[in-house]
């Protein structure tokens, strides 16, 4: 099994920042990327960046490029979110999740933690 654990959530204000970190444990070999979604009130989850595990290739949505910036520490297993510029609409529940080579998607999820940025 592998457990995913996020941290760094919180209340801040419109334009403040946050980092957000996930810590990967357990069955963590054959790891092919990890990254970063998000779930506000009464909308679908959505992706927020990812990024390859060996290659460090990034994606981000269209939402948050050029605000949001995602890295890993490769050796702690450690994936970050480092989110800047924050907005309103930004606010929601942050999931970490971690996909393995061969897999087709995402099968591990952290618990999640809350963002909220006040106007």
């Amino acid at each position: 099994q592998v457990q995913l654990v996020e941290s760094g959530g919180g209340l801040v204000q419109t334009g403040d920042s946050l980092r957000l970190s996930c810590l990967a444990s357990g069955r963590t070999f054959s790891m092919y990327a990890m990254g970063w979604f998000r779930q506000a009130p009464g909308r679908e989850r959505e992706i927020v960046a990812t990024i390859t595990w060996s290659g460090g290739s990034a994606y981000y949505a269209d939402s948050v490029k050029g605000r949001f910036t995602i890295s890993r520490i490769y050796i702690k297993n450690t994936v970050y979110l480092q989110m800047d510029s924050l907005k309103p609409e930004d606010t929601a529940i942050y999931y970490c999740a971690l996909r393995r080579l061969g897999d087709p998607e995402y099968g591990y999820w952290g618990q999640g933690t809350q963002v909220t940025v006040s106007s």
